[in-house]
């Protein structure tokens, strides 16, 4: 009787460890941008393949699932969608403490600083304090942010005075006002349409995203930060998993999510999207837009006005139960280990 009942949970067993797994995987950009293509897609190629077909997607570009893009990271946690991609920072002051990484003139590199994120996460124990209602599969930002506009470039300072620029996150509302310019907060699908309406006259944007909202063809103008000096700003980006779903996979499928997933990972997207930075730029060259570098005396200054900025934010995580300072340190003290300048 024993070996007959060992058979059965065998096979039993057996069945479990074959079964077929297919994630809701949803996301706000359109099927052509960077995300999708490049990152989301192969991501799930990969583990399809390194799970023997076992674990698959069914991705939902483009809001598919319905909501906004600020919802996403509740979508994972109440399960509405298996993994989302999203940025924290569309939920403004819920994850504060990732939102060092937003800060200017931080970070050098994505596929670097993407290394130094996850890192900060896991030694700052982020995912058991803002992210304890997901399970974070990777962190990664995006490459350089640059600005792009419409009536004419920005050379200095004074030239931020009158303009309404589109501000992706917290942090780079807070650092526009500072330079004198106008924020405008909205996330990426709308940029499309205040450019062409004429609601912002330029947007803070990596050139990754350019394309997917065809800002190249709406502005004129591309000022960017000396290549030499660590990015006007980057964007925090989570992909993560619904915890029962991840918490409810068999064990080897677990380890096929952890495999891709962390530091590694969270470099190998940074990558994607530095290299993705090229292609993007050239769009805006074909079509005869105009360029103009930042030189690194002048951002000098516009690091001066945004101190205010960086007192502000460990003002407020500190108020929340963190060590805001130490937080701070930390971060930049990672981004100079992998990403040095």
């Amino acid at each position: 009787m024993r070996v007959v009942a060992g058979a059965a949970m065998a096979l039993a067993f057996g069945a479990v460890s074959a079964e077929e797994v297919t994630l809701k995987v949803h996301h706000f950009l359109p099927p052509g941008s960077t995300a999708h293509a490049k990152f989301i897609t192969p991501w799930c190629d990969k583990i399809n393949k390194e799970s023997a077909g076992r674990l698959k997607c069914q991705i939902y570009p483009a809001m598919q699932l319905g909501g906004t893009p600020a919802q996403l990271i509740d979508q994972a946690r109440d399960g509405i969608a298996d993994i989302v991609w999203t940025l924290p920072g569309y939920s403004p002051g819920r994850f504060p403490a990732v939102e060092v990484f937003e800060l200017p003139f931080m970070i050098k590199t994505a596929e670097l600083s993407s290394r130094a994120l996850w890192e900060y996460v896991t030694v700052n124990k982020l995912d058991q304090t803002e992210f304890k209602d997901v399970h974070p599969i990777l962190f990664h930002v995006h490459d350089s942010g640059q600005l792009h506009l419409v009536k004419g470039p920005i050379t200095q300072q004074s030239n931020f005075r009158g303009l309404k620029l589109r501000a992706p996150t917290r942090q780079t509302n807070k650092f526009l006002a500072a330079l004198g310019a106008t924020p405008v907060g909205m996330p990426v699908p709308q940029v499309s349409e205040a450019l062409s309406k004429g609601v912002i006259d330029g947007a803070m944007l990596p050139w990754e995203v350019v394309p997917a909202v065809k800002a190249h063809e709406l502005v004129k103008f591309h000022s960017e930060g000396d290549p030499k000096a660590r990015a006007l700003y980057t964007g925090a980006f989570i992909f993560a998993m619904n915890k029962a779903k991840y918490d409810s996979l068999p064990a080897d499928l677990k380890q096929v999510i952890d495999a891709n997933g962390g530091a590694d990972a969270s470099a190998w997207v940074g990558k994607v999207w530095d290299e993705s930075a090229t292609a993007a730029r050239k769009l805006a060259s074909d079509r005869g837009n105009q360029f103009n570098v930042i030189p690194a005396s002048e951002l000098k200054k516009w690091e001066t006005a945004g101190q205010h900025v960086y007192d502000s934010w460990v003002s407020e995580v500190s108020g929340k139960g963190y060590d805001g300072k130490a937080l701070l340190k930390s971060a930049q003290d990672l981004i100079q280990k992998h990403d040095p300048i």
